[in-house]
């Protein structure tokens, strides 16, 4: 979508932030309601914002439409010193709560503020603990798991302390979900330090504070995050389990993308067992479905906030392919193409082909990349990566290793992570 030229400029420029919306979302082949739905908004108040002109916005719902429809925020007032005309007033109903990817929004426009609504103290609160929440999510790429731990445990007891002092179910539901979103995160960060324990427990606390939000799609996405957790732990019974109980939250009529996901879940907790055909028959069933959002559908709801693709898929079925010792999954697949995501995701997934090279008997080549992800793992201080560097090399079982086997040794011996 062309954003310099045509219709959408013009609106721009005319301060009708409402209509920039609105012709982005239509040029996404997206409704009212999945953007609503997205930005925790009713489907009357996302037509409302589009027909508001050039009147006043709030800034936290540009930055949330923005951020989910992938609009320049300059577009809708943001970026380049011409801050959005804003008025809090009571009966403002844009001042609900933003969801993820409105937050990621307001990361990258410095300019922009909470606005404060007298009469909904408790959804500003939310909005700026999400947006929070967000913050530390964006560093993780960049920053040692252990230097983002204390903050994040110091930022969710602050959600703690808020949601003891509501009084309104409502507020208590809205804090849930908010409090579901850090603890997973929190999760994520004990992962990646090693630490499973607290990792397990942090990611059933946001299960059970995605239920007590009454969101279903929250619920699945949490309880489908475990069992990829569980997955990779080598717990193929419990994973599945879990990814079954996941569907089991949404129905039938659950999004395109949640069943491309958790059929990647599935294959890779059938991985974890062992069920090479299974975990083939689940990889499949989720490239097609990947391969169906690719060509057309509407952009994913919230929580799924992410795009799932064919790539992805790819990129698991290498690490089911490592789990399982098949070569054939692994090598010959483009990596780079791959390793979309940050320097510890790519370790991951280079550790995942070096086990393939390993089955496939080239030490030299395994070890080399292995030697590569292990610089990642201990840039960041990651226990995941550097566990996982282990795996690959115990699997290596020799009287006399080659030089590169003990150059790698030698550079793991002394890592306590």
């Amino acid at each position: 979508m062309d954003f310099q030229v045509g219709p959408i400029r013009d609106a721009s420029r005319a301060g009708d932030y409402g209509r920039v919306i609105e012709l982005a979302r239509k040029g996404r082949r997206m409704t009212q309601a999945a953007l609503g739905q997205a930005l925790g908004m009713s489907q009357s108040a996302v037509s409302r914002l589009e027909k508001r002109g050039s009147a006043s916005y709030s800034t936290d719902v540009l930055a949330a439409a923005a951020a989910h429809l992938q609009i320049p925020p300059a577009l809708v007032g943001l970026a380049d010193g011409r801050t959005a005309q804003v008025h809090a007033r009571d009966d403002d109903p844009m001042h609900r709560r933003t969801v993820l990817g409105g937050a990621l929004a307001a990361i990258t426009a410095p300019l922009l503020a909470p606005v404060p609504d007298p009469r909904d103290t408790t959804g500003g609160q939310a909005a700026a603990l999400r947006l929070t929440t967000s913050a530390y999510r964006r560093l993780d790429g960049t920053t040692p798991s252990r230097d983002l731990a204390d903050a994040v445990d110091g930022h969710i007891r602050l959600i703690q302390t808020i949601t003891r002092s509501v009084t309104g179910e409502a507020d208590r539901v809205r804090l849930a979900a908010v409090g579901s979103e850090a603890a997973s995160f929190a999760g994520w960060l004990a992962w990646d330090k090693g630490d499973h324990g607290s990792a397990r427990s942090w990611y059933g606390g946001a299960v059970k504070a995605a239920r007590t939000a009454g969101d279903a799609l929250l619920t699945a996405y949490q309880t489908g995050t475990l069992a990829q957790f569980e997955a990779h732990a080598g717990n193929g019974v419990q994973a599945l389990n879990l990814t079954r109980r996941a569907r089991r939250v949404l129905g039938e009529q659950r999004p395109v993308v949640a069943d491309a996901w958790l059929l990647s879940v599935e294959a890779l907790g059938h991985a974890a067992a062992g069920d090479r055909r299974s975990a083939d028959q689940a990889l499949t069933a989720s490239r097609t479905a990947a391969e169906a959002l690719s060509n057309g559908h509407e952009s994913p709801p919230w929580p799924w906030v992410f795009s799932f693709t064919p790539a992805k898929v790819a990129a698991c079925r290498v690490t089911c392919g490592a789990r399982l010792g098949l070569p054939e999954w692994v090598l010959g697949v483009d990596v780079e193409a791959l390793a979309t995501g940050h320097a510890k995701q790519r370790a991951l997934l280079l550790l995942d082909v070096a086990a393939g090279h390993l089955a496939a008997g080239r030490v030299d080549a395994a070890f080399a990349l292995a030697s590569s992800a292990l610089d990642v793992g201990l840039q960041y201080r990651s226990g995941r990566i550097v566990e996982r560097a282990r795996a690959v090399r115990r699997s290596l079982t020799t009287s006399s290793p080659p030089k590169v086997v003990r150059d790698f040794d030698e550079r793991l011996h002394g890592v306590y992570l």
